[in-house]
């Protein structure tokens, strides 16, 4: 079930929402350092990290769920949010460079179809950044953050859902070391308590955070049966389709 983007945008305004943007941010630049020419998605609510990309990529666009209902953005400009069902995204076949789902994969109740659909709109060398709560995380384990709602995961699950999604992951990253905690001690020792996670205590972060590439299956040869009785009728290979301020 989806939060409401209204909730979405609070956390976000707040002082512990301002640093979860910017530590997840950071590793997905480190990921996407150069987007020149692309075209990105942002799927769930992504707008908090879509930012970066809007001066350099050639699109950016973020397409939130009706059943979450979206907000205005960027504020600062003309309107780039467009509200669909996840399971029937509104772009052409192999038409997107780059998709960020977040407060997503967690969310959605059609998690197969929909990533049918994030598979049929990516271009064939197309790439996905998955953020999602880690269920060995702190921030899993507590409801006053977004990443305390739906369905956490673990590194395995993840990687399992993606390849029967037809992904292949291949870089994963962690972030949000810090405690889900308003404090200010806590808010300004965010970057060193970061570091010191990201090194030691790597299954500690509150989100996994997964790029993974569209796996492409290459047609193979059908051998000659040895005999009519034993021959097998090959199926025709399925095609999927159907389509805050900071």
């Amino acid at each position: 079930m989806y939060l409401d983007s209204v909730d979405l945008a609070n956390f976000y305004n707040t002082g512990l929402g301002h640093v979860a943007r910017r530590l997840i941010r950071r590793k997905i630049r480190s990921i996407w350092p150069n987007t020149s020419g692309l075209t990105i998605i942002g799927l769930g609510y992504a707008t908090p990290f879509l930012r970066p990309f809007l001066m350099e990529a050639d699109n950016v666009f973020a397409l939130m769920p009706a059943q979450q209902g979206g907000t205005y953005w960027p504020v600062d400009s003309s309107n780039r949010v467009v509200i669909s069902e996840d399971d029937e995204l509104p772009f052409q076949d192999s038409s997107i460079d780059r998709m960020v789902l977040v407060h997503c994969m967690e969310c959605t109740e059609h998690l197969r179809p929909m990533l049918k659909e994030v598979w049929r709109i990516l271009t064939g060398d197309g790439r996905l950044i998955v953020v999602v709560p880690n269920r060995s995380g702190v921030w899993a384990r507590t409801e006053r953050t977004p990443f305390g709602f739906g369905q956490p995961y673990s590194s395995s699950q993840l990687s399992r859902l993606l390849r029967d999604g037809m992904f292949i992951p291949e870089k994963m990253e962690r972030a949000l070391f810090i405690p889900p905690s308003a404090r200010r001690v806590v808010l300004r020792s965010a970057s060193g308590i970061e570091d010191l996670g990201s090194r030691w205590l790597k299954h500690l972060g509150g989100v996994l955070i997964v790029e993974a590439a569209k796996q492409i299956y290459a047609a193979s040869q059908i051998k000659k049966a040895r005999s009519k009785a034993n021959r097998m009728i090959p199926v025709s290979s399925a095609r999927f389709i159907n389509l805050e301020k900071y």
